[in-house]
């Protein structure tokens, strides 16, 4: 089936892939924290290990670059290929016991985030290369909608799985449950490009000599710090801090994730309406505030409210910010270039991350949530120097 023919079939492409990219970063956020606090590992080393198996994400631009050498054979194989190579990884770690073999453990999971990077970096490059420019709001809102649904449900779900029949079957479950969406794109009908593998270093050396992509880079990893601070301490602080058990801080996470889900909708609307910076500018501001109120949170029922607010900010500026990437990507080199900003955004998440255990042990959750707050101000300033004419970098 060909993508410009049917509407419907692109948008369900792209939000179905992003739905199995979702209920696989359920993992991350939610079961691995659990996960390794339930075979008495500490919350400094969780966060640094989870940092680690992620690590694919925040090189981004290695298998954007492969991807585009390879440009002859399309998008479509190594969206197919990426999540085969994530469905074997989830079987595999079912049969492992991270209490008593961790190394290995971590080396799959690493593997299971190699697939996720090339399925996701094909899938934006396909995004880009069949979509124009007033649309791509709309459509990072409905991907990220569909991510985050996927993120709701699994947060719901797997955390169910996990207290009736053990963590091992999360991941065998989760694997068959995918299994069948990564399938989905072999009935896209993806036209033959005929080029020779091209110098793709060359060309990205060019655009990121250009003093607004070096800006819009900075900014990509300094405006999701925040979210990568609160991502691995929310569950943590449910569990230790307010003693919520698993189903209940699955709850408590779903509700998150609607939230950014319904917020990436709302602001994919607003920036293609009224610009992304006008949109940026108010969700950054709004989030600055919401952030800081989580920390008086003693309560679960306080947590949740504010904790779901920051969620639908959150949402609501990353839709905008990927669009933007997006619009100032040299289309000749669409997965190399995007995927670089993309790292560049997920190695914001992975310094949030890596030191959020750290600072919770030594400062308190009250800081931890105050300093996630603070990093929004240097975001904003570096904002102001992103120039744009009618959403296009100048």
């Amino acid at each position: 089936m060909d993508l410009n023919e049917s509407k419907f079939f692109k948008y369900f492409l792209f939000s179905s892939l992003y739905f199995a990219f979702g209920l696989n970063a359920v993992f991350l956020s939610l079961i691995l924290p659990l996960y390794l606090l339930d075979v008495k590992i500490s919350p400094e080393l969780i966060t640094i290990v989870i940092s680690i198996m992620t690590l694919p994400m925040y090189i981004k631009f290695v298998w954007g670059g492969i991807i585009d050498y390879f440009i002859r054979f399309g998008r479509k194989p190594f969206i197919v290929y990426g999540g085969l190579l994530t469905f074997f990884c989830l079987i595999i770690l079912s049969f492992i016991d991270p209490g008593a073999a961790l190394i290995p453990f971590i080396i799959i999971e690493l593997f299971s985030w190699v697939g996720i990077g090339f399925f996701t970096i094909s899938l934006d490059a396909l995004v880009i290369s069949t979509t124009i420019e007033n649309e791509r709001g709309k459509i990072n809102g409905v991907m990220f909608a569909a991510q985050n649904g996927g993120l709701a449900g699994g947060a719901l779900l797997l955390p169910f799985i996990a207290k009736t029949l053990g963590y091992n079957m999360v991941f065998l479950i989760t694997g068959f449950i995918i299994l069948p969406i990564i399938l989905i794109p072999l009935l896209l009908k993806e036209k033959k490009i005929e080029k020779k593998p091209q110098k793709v270093s060359r060309v990205l050396i060019q655009e990121f000599k250009k003093k607004p992509i070096i800006v819009m880079s900075i900014f990509a990893v300094f405006v999701m710090m925040s979210s990568g601070i609160i991502l691995l301490i929310a569950p943590i602080w449910m569990n230790l801090g307010l003693h919520l058990d698993i189903t209940q801080i699955g709850l408590v996470t779903m509700l998150f994730t609607i939230s950014i889900a319904t917020g990436s909708i709302f602001g994919g609307i607003l920036a293609d309406k009224f610009g992304r910076k006008t949109t940026l500018y108010l969700l950054i501001l709004s989030s600055i505030l919401f952030t800081a109120l989580l920390i008086f949170s003693n309560s679960w029922e306080y947590f949740t409210f504010i904790y779901c607010i920051v969620g639908f900010l959150q949402g609501g500026y990353t839709a905008p910010i990927c669009a933007m990437f997006m619009d100032v990507t040299n289309p000749r080199i669409g997965a190399a270039q995007y995927s670089i900003f993309i790292s560049l955004f997920n190695f914001g998440i992975m310094i949030g991350m890596t030191i959020s255990g750290s600072l919770y042990v030594m400062l308190g959750i009250s800081r931890v949530f105050l300093y996630s707050a603070w990093v929004f101000g240097p975001v904003l300033l570096i904002l102001y120097f992103i120039r744009l004419k009618k959403d296009i970098v100048i």
